[in-house]
Parts: structure tokens; sequence; C-alpha cells
């Protein structure tokens, strides 16, 4: 086994898999026979009612947590620890406070390229509309502003995957719609997968070219529900509201109510 992982068995081309996942946590199990495929260059969302398990997935995932049976893997290797290859931007930006801008950035560079990592630094700022930000600390920044300082160090390391768990769950309404709008900008310009936790639905169909949906405990996957809409997408598009429609359906069926399903939740 290398120290990324030993290679899976068969010929899986998808850039995210699990297998049979369980995930038992104080005596209670949180993901049963979780099965899940995320090809190369997808965004998907996961969504489901609070305490699922969405947020212990992604855990699993991204190698913090390697406590659980079945087999998961990214890249065609299996996930046995943290990977440069899988990138994680948290529900807060986890700034350190004391490092500016530039510096928290540049944490997120492979060490091979921090000696010399002022320009890409910048580029990545640029990348996230903080050109002239970089010497500014964390407390400096608002909350957006902060994310987005975020991103940029998840996007330093060049990773393959990036995971996010409800990244922008902290910011007011318009600031959201504006961080949506960049992460599809990226996307666009690095097709990099994406696995996004979110309890929004209309940012899982603005985002998403799949959303599955999650049960309440032990969680499986309960449905999947593709997208097929042309990216960048209207938000008043009338085929994503019935497709909404679609959404709350599946998530009634899944046994989560309706009315704590409205939005940002």
């Amino acid at each position: 086994m290398t120290a990324h992982g030993r290679a899976l068995g068969g010929a899986s081309t998808a850039a995210i898999t699990a297998d049979r996942v369980v995930k038992v946590f104080r005596n209670q199990v949180v993901l049963q026979d979780l099965d899940l495929a995320v090809q190369p260059s997808e965004i998907v969302s996961l969504i489901g009612p609070s305490g699922c398990g969405k947020s212990t997935l992604l855990r699993l995932i991204s190698g913090l947590d390697r406590d659980h049976g079945g087999r998961l893997g990214v890249a065609g290797r299996d996930v046995t620890g943290p990977r440069r290859e899988v990138g994680l931007l948290f529900q807060e930006p986890r700034l350190l406070p004391w490092l500016d801008v530039r510096d928290n950035v540049a944490l997120g560079l492979p060490p091979a390229k921090r000696r010399n990592g002022g320009e890409l630094v910048q580029r990545l700022l640029a990348q996230v509309h903080l050109e002239g930000v970089g010497g500014s600390l964390p407390r400096q920044l608002s909350g957006g502003m902060a994310q987005r300082v975020a991103l940029a160090r998840a996007l330093a390391a060049e990773p393959e995957v990036l995971l996010l768990d409800e990244p922008f769950s902290a910011v007011d309404a318009l600031t959201r719609m504006s961080l949506q709008d960049l992460l599809l900008r990226i996307w666009q310009r690095t097709k990099i997968t994406m696995l996004l936790v979110t309890h929004d639905l209309d940012e899982a169909l603005y985002l998403s070219g799949r959303v599955m949906v999650m049960s309440g405990r032990p969680a499986t996957r309960a449905d999947a529900i593709a997208v097929d809409l042309p990216r960048p997408r209207d938000r008043r598009d009338p085929a994503l509201a019935r497709l909404r429609v679609e959404l709350l359906d599946a998530l009634h069926i899944a046994g989560v109510d309706r009315a704590t399903q409205g939005g940002d939740t």
C-alpha cells in the first residue's frame, strides 16, 4: 500500500465511491450499507434531515475519520487518511486569525510550491475576487470574504475532489447566491469534482447535476434526482420549480417533514 492508499479492485472510473459503508457512533448506526458513486467533474448534492449523516460521510471520504465499515475510494484508490487530492470546505472559514489572507491561502499550497508561492497565491485570490486584500487579517473580512479565502486555500492544493459541508450557510441570501455563482465559475474552468452537503433545495438544484436524498438514521441513499439543465441556470426557470417539488416528494418518502425543508434550514 502506498501513502495514498492502494488501488481499488475492478475498473471503477468514479471520482468518489462508497460501497456498503457503515458508520456507528456511540452504539448508534448512522450510516447503513450506503452506496454512492460520483463521476469525474460532476457536482452532486447530498440532502436529508439534520443529523442523518451527511457531514459524517464527508469526513469519511476526506479521510479525517477512518472508523467505518465498507469501502471508500477517491480517484481509484482506497481512502486511508487525508490526501491532497481531496479538498474540504467547512461551514465556517477556519482561518488562522494571526495570519493575513495571503498566508492563510499559502497554507494550502503543496510543500514544493510554498517557497515561491506568492504569484500562485495572488492568482488564487484573483480567482475568488479578493485582489488587494492579501495583507488583511481575518477579523477585517466580512463573512463572505472569509469564506472566499477558505475556498482559495482549498483550491491551492489543486485537489481532484472538493468536498463542501454547507459552505454558504452562514452568510446572507445575496452573498450566498454570489458565492454559488463563483463556485460554478471555478467549476467551469477546472471541472473539479464536487460533493456538496446542503439543506437548501434551491442551492442543490442550481449547482448540481444530481441531487442525492438521504433518509433519516440509519441513513442510506434513498433517492437520486437528475438535474439535466444547462449551466448557467436561471433561478426563475420553471423547470427548477418542478424539480423542487420532486425533491420535496422524495424527502417526504425518505421520512423528512416537508415543513422543515422550505429552504436554508
